[in-house]
């Protein structure tokens, strides 16, 4: 798996769980606060795709995991 499949599952799972913990119709509401932490990840995204700058991108790299997978000749 790539640095960037993995920040689009980790970036896709927060966005989706901050939405469920601060909807007030949520099962799992927490507190209206987490739509703001979803609007800064959004963020983060946005600036992400403009500048190519990402954190975790960075954590990723130094844990071992490949930029793009290799595929080997047949």
């Amino acid at each position: 798996m790539t640095i960037d499949r993995l920040i689009r599952i980790f970036a896709g799972s927060f966005i989706l769980i901050s939405l469920a913990l601060g909807v007030q119709g949520s099962p799992l509401f927490v507190s209206p606060w987490w739509l703001a932490f979803t609007a800064f990840v959004g963020a983060n995204l946005l600036q992400f795709g403009f500048t190519n700058v990402c954190p975790l991108g960075i954590i990723l790299k130094k844990l071992g995991v490949p930029e793009q997978c290799s595929t080997a000749a047949r």
